[in-house]
């Protein structure tokens, strides 16, 4: 990959498509772009995360971790109209599509905006993520430990990891880190990890 989905202002030239979200109880048509996550298709991790987690909340805020273009912040916004939904990414091409993919799906309850934007003090009643795996394992910790202490109290996190890119050693760390983790679903290689808040008394 000459240059990563995860640059805030992405220099790949912009080639514009259209790809399709099918899943039991929706059908998204997506535009998205060069230069960001999965843009020919829509990731198979993050269908995997959609077609089984449970149904999102249906009041409260929620979060896309790493939205890209946007498929998981609209699903969890179709789903639960009445909650508001804020997907966040590094990728500012991805954000500006992203709006516009929730604009074209008529939903006024999902927003989304760089991830250093949001609002600090905001606490989550769920987060969704295929997290970006890629960008090294420091770094995905960090994001990690950035987000998930925003989880309200009762909140959870869903976050699908492939096998083969450490989805059992990041369970397992997640554990040592006082968040309790664990695996809800297995498919074509991938992992769905249910994650709960920190418990009382761990610290970072």
């Amino acid at each position: 990959m000459g240059e990563h989905y995860f640059a805030e202002r992405p220099g790949a030239a912009s080639r514009r498509r259209t790809v399709d979200l099918v899943l039991p109880d929706l059908h998204l048509r997506l535009d998205t772009d060069s230069g960001m996550f999965s843009p020919d298709r829509v990731d198979p991790g993050t269908r995997v995360l959609l077609e089984t987690v449970p149904a999102p909340p249906a009041t409260g805020d929620l979060l896309d971790l790493g939205c890209g273009y946007g498929p998981i912040a609209i699903t969890m916004g179709s789903r639960s109209p009445q909650a508001r939904v804020l997907g966040v990414d590094v990728n500012q091409r991805a954000i500006e599509l992203a709006g516009g993919n929730a604009t074209a799906a008529g939903l006024d309850n999902v927003r989304f905006s760089l991830a250093d934007e949001a609002d600090p003090e905001l606490r989550f009643a769920a987060i969704w993520s295929n997290p970006p795996i890629r960008i090294g394992k420091a770094a995905l910790h960090d994001l990690l430990l950035t987000w998930l202490p925003r989880l309200a109290p009762g909140g959870l996190a869903h976050l699908v990891v492939q096998k083969h890119l450490g989805s059992d050693s990041l369970q397992k760390w997640l554990a040592g880190q006082g968040f309790p983790t664990e695996r809800i679903a297995s498919r074509s290689a991938y992992r769905v990890l249910r994650v709960a808040p920190r418990t009382e008394g761990h610290t970072r």
